[in-house]
């Protein structure tokens, strides 16, 4: 599991969001991500897996490690959904 070339996430004023710099003809938007979510992008452009993310997210939120693969699941079919891994 990649990102995408040309895909990059950027924080300002304490707001996260990824944005396609590459010219990419498929998706020409950018998403806003909470605190949650960009800890995700940025475990797998490190190129950790899944359940290695679920593990870091359950240690830091305190949640049960089923949970937090089910939601880091959830995200990373929402990012393939909207072109950007690969």
């Amino acid at each position: 599991m990649k990102i995408k070339e040309g895909f990059v996430l950027r924080e300002a004023a304490g707001s996260f969001v990824v944005m396609n710099i590459g010219g990419n003809i498929d998706f020409n938007g950018m998403i806003t991500l909470n605190e949650t979510g960009a800890l995700i992008w940025r475990a797998i452009e490190e190129g950790k897996d899944a359940e290695d993310i679920a593990k870091q997210i359950a240690e830091i939120y305190e949640v049960d490690e089923a949970t937090a693969l089910r939601d880091v699941n959830l995200f990373i079919d929402k990012m393939n959904g909207a072109g950007i891994l690969e």
